[in-house]
């Protein structure tokens, strides 16, 4: 009977050409000349992208197809791309052998943040070691380097590990503390222990509550319906091939459960919303999470060690953000609060608002005690700091001096090499407004009139013309600071032509341009979309 199984089952791969995951996994690392993991083919087909077959109680999936699939995106980017955008671009910058992971690498992924740009292209510029097609050397160790608009400190953090000193500005009080928090030196003992401490009184602080009970049998009722009515990856397959009319059928069974979920709401006597709506706090998280999160909070700033404490912080910001009272779906685009099942087109099935933090607490804790040491083992010897403030004006040498009087002194010295930096694009983001959770929670100062480019200024005659000054303000503040013979580069999608003008208004000449072709963006726009990076040098 054995044999008679292996010969089965040999004869149904080498007659079809089927693959197992992990045959899939070896053979998807070849064609794309990266690591393609078998999590990634296990997406695949939990996404409908390629079709699962069964034998013998094992999944396989169709060389054929997956060789399409690939075929079709490499296709899609090269031939939409190079047609659309019609720039010189430069396949290289695009990091595509990179995988997720790579370009989320150690202290990247701490928290979520818009707009920032990956790391390999930091690395690029200013790593003086990577000489494979970088035709000069712009950077040397012990530099000093500049980022203006520090957002999440991407630009520090992969200074600290090149071996160059860094200095960010951030006009946003939290983006410093994102960027503070990564290039930070940390009691790792410490940390594990306040973080095991913390996860036990918030398993305390639950303990008692009803919605455990409900949730516990929501859980149930939603398993046993989406396994009737939305069966993974079958349905997904389905929605791909428009075998199904997603709309109609979808519409239907979200408002049947509605009525399972309503009756556990009044069976446990559960209240979801909370009365005020003033504040986003309010708004945006459900009573029993609003609670949790202030619970923890509280317990937090009681933490002596002032490390430890900020980045639990910035843990806990990151837990609000993925428990808003949204849609899977919407988590970059907030539209209107979720307070009750319903139709997830990200998962194609029923989901439920999320009611408890603790889930995403014990995966981020663990998650960011696991990249602070990764990042620990690569740190170099040096410098790195970012400061509140607004670079059209920030006098740099005084504000260092006030918070780090040694690396003052290396600054009066060296001066800086070099800027390299991603400022803001115009009319595209709201900076205070993507972590206004954070700052409602710990209490920050908010400086929206002082962005550059806001969402909320439009994209107008007027905007680009502020976004010009501001940049040229900006550029010639920061000079003041540079040394002989420096380096700038500008990471900007230069959609209206304003950069020409800015380095004409800062004295400064574009020596070159190096157009990226941006790939695997998480933004829902996932349509051909380049970057520029411009390299100027004093005119």
């Amino acid at each position: 009977m054995k044999t008679n199984f292996n010969e089965q089952e040999n004869f149904f791969i080498n007659s079809n050409k089927f693959l197992s995951v992990k045959e899939a996994s070896q053979w998807a690392t070849k064609y794309q000349n990266k690591h393609v993991s078998s999590a990634n083919i296990t997406y695949l087909i939990n996404y409908g992208r390629i079709k699962k077959f069964e034998h013998f109680g094992k999944t396989y999936i169709s060389l054929a197809e997956l060789e399409n699939y690939y075929k079709i995106k490499t296709a899609m980017y090269k031939n939409v791309y190079d047609d659309k955008l019609k720039q010189n671009l430069n396949w290289e910058l695009s990091f595509n052998k990179y995988t997720e992971a790579q370009t989320t690498k150690h202290v990247h992924r701490l928290h979520p943040y818009k707009g920032k740009f990956i790391p390999q292209l930091v690395e690029y510029f200013l790593d003086s070691h990577i000489d494979n097609f970088k035709q000069e050397v712009f950077f040397n160790k012990g530099d000093i380097i500049l980022d203006p608009f520090s957002g999440s400190g991407t630009t520090m953090s992969q200074s600290c590990e090149l071996g160059l000193n860094a200095i960010g500005v951030d006009v946003s009080a939290f983006n410093a503390l994102i960027a503070n928090v990564k290039i930070a030196k940390y009691n790792i003992l410490n940390v594990a222990s306040e973080i095991s401490h913390l996860t036990k009184m918030l398993e305390a602080y639950r303990e008692n509550c009803a919605i455990l009970k409900f949730e516990e049998e929501l859980m149930i009722e939603l398993s046993k319906f989406n396994n009737t009515y939305f069966p993974s990856p079958e349905y997904k397959y389905k929605l791909k091939n428009n075998e199904i009319n997603e709309l109609d059928f979808a519409s239907k069974k979200e408002k049947e459960f509605l009525q399972i979920f309503y009756a556990l709401v009044k069976k446990y006597g559960i209240k979801i919303k909370q009365d005020a709506n003033k504040t986003f706090l309010d708004k945006w998280f459900c009573v029993q999470v609003r609670g949790e999160i202030e619970f923890l909070y509280k317990q937090i700033l009681k933490i002596e060690n002032e490390n430890t404490r900020k980045i639990l912080c910035v843990v806990l910001s990151r837990v609000m953000r993925s428990c808003r009272a949204t849609s899977h779906a919407d988590l970059g685009t907030l539209i209107e609060p979720i307070n009750q099942t319903y139709y997830c087109q990200k998962h194609g099935k029923i989901c439920k608002p999320i009611f408890s933090i603790i889930k995403h607490w014990k995966i981020y804790t663990q998650d960011t005690l696991k990249r602070i040491v990764e990042f620990d083992k690569l740190r170099t010897n040096t410098n790195q700091i970012c400061l509140v403030g607004d670079s059209r004006n920030i006098n740099l040498i005084k504000e260092v001096e006030i918070q780090d009087p040694n690396f003052a002194r290396l600054l009066n010295l060296k001066k800086i090499a070099g800027i390299f930096s991603s400022p803001p694009y115009v009319g595209m983001i709201d900076y205070h407004e993507q972590h206004a959770y954070a700052y409602d929670l710990f209490k920050f100062e908010r400086n929206d009139n002082f962005e550059i480019g806001p969402l909320f200024a439009g994209k107008g005659k007027t905007a680009r013309q502020n976004y010009i000054e501001g940049i040229s303000m900006v550029l010639n503040n920061c000079k003041k600071y540079l040394c002989e013979n420096y380096n700038i580069f500008l990471v900007a999608n230069d959609k209206y032509n304003l950069y020409p003008t800015i380095a004409q208004k800062s004295n400064l000449k574009i020596v070159n341009q190096f157009h990226r072709p941006v790939l695997n963006r998480t933004e829902k726009d996932k349509g051909a979309y380049s970057e520029t990076i411009f390299h100027l040098r004093q005119n």
